[in-house]
């Protein structure tokens, strides 16, 4: 269900790392050593990160994960709620350490990441069971792959509002990913290599080729990320391309997060996909020009002065 109506708010169920970030000249090769600057740590993780970003844009936002019930974990939970965050349904697991991402970030704010999932492995379908009240009344329901796909599938069928998958980690196999989830998925967003592991596709195709790939997926709405290109929607007859502002990258470790949690933020909000993807495209870009996932996040009101000064217009 793509309306924007049902239920207010945004139900993420997915990860919560802690990010060790280190400032690299430039990614090792295998078998290299690179010496890099001071390590920062910063709450992180695709699902937690998306749902901060949700909520700076003014959405009532519900967290549905696992954390360890060690200082990490504290550190995750913390920040979630400052956030404004409802963390009632993130778990502490006593047998495994909450889950970390090793990110290195080279001169040009491009990022390489390892991630250890710890916790965020261990969610289950009966944690989504157990927050089944908030995931079936959330106009939106926010699903990445950094928990196990039974989870993510049972908060896909558990959904009664509009479902957004954000298809990362892309799977190695692609029939790994279930059709039964893609089949309960109203939109979903891939980035183009992610687009590309999915599908076959050459990631630097022109947008008619990627439009033409998405489709085969068969979800309604596919919206592709593309960086420094802007946003891609694709529907079953037609494409738009939605261009970003020029910008100076800084780390564009949030960058996608930030786009996913805009853009649940503004469907659930009534807003249309096209007016979605432009505030998400414009939340993007203003995370990727600060250092940081959760802390780069903008709010509403930053997205709204960027939005009234634009320019530029959504083209097929």
């Amino acid at each position: 269900m793509l309306s924007g109506m049902g239920a207010p708010g945004v139900v993420v169920v997915g990860s919560a790392n802690l990010d060790v970030v280190v400032p690299v000249p430039h990614h090792p090769v295998t078998g290299e050593t690179v010496m890099g600057g001071d390590h920062a740590l910063v709450p992180g993780g695709k699902g937690a990160n998306q749902a901060v970003a949700a909520a700076r844009q003014g959405a009532e936002v519900a967290f549905v994960g696992r954390v360890g019930s060690d200082d990490a974990g504290t550190t995750l939970r913390t920040s979630l709620e400052e956030a404004g965050v409802l963390a009632t349904h993130l778990a502490t697991d006593a047998e495994a350490p909450s889950g970390i991402a090793l990110i290195g970030v080279d001169d040009d704010g491009d990022n390489a990441i390892v991630v250890s999932p710890g916790a965020n492995a261990r969610v289950t379908a009966a944690d989504v069971a157990d927050a089944a009240g908030a995931v079936a009344g959330a106009a939106v329901v926010l699903l990445q792959l950094e928990v196990p796909v039974e989870a993510v599938t049972a908060a896909a069928d558990t959904a009664t509002g509009t479902v957004i998958l954000n298809p990362a980690p892309a799977p190695t196999e692609p029939e790994s990913l279930p059709v039964k989830l893609l089949d309960r998925v109203d939109v979903l967003v891939p980035n183009t290599i992610e687009l590309a592991q999915l599908t076959g596709i050459d990631p630097s195709g022109n947008a008619s080729e990627l439009a033409a790939a998405a489709r085969g997926l068969g979800v309604d709405i596919v919206v592709v990320t593309r960086g420094s290109a802007g946003g891609l929607i694709v529907t079953s007859d037609d494409f738009m391309v939605v261009p970003a502002p020029t910008i100076t990258p800084v780390d564009t470790t949030g960058a996608g997060d930030s786009f996913c949690g805009a853009l649940a933020a503004a469907l659930a909000g009534g807003n249309s996909i096209l007016e979605a993807t432009e505030r998400a495209v414009h939340a993007g870009a203003i995370a990727a020009t600060r250092p940081g996932a959760q802390p780069s996040m903008p709010t509403a009101a930053e997205v709204d002065a960027v939005l009234d000064g634009r320019s530029h217009e959504a083209t097929r």
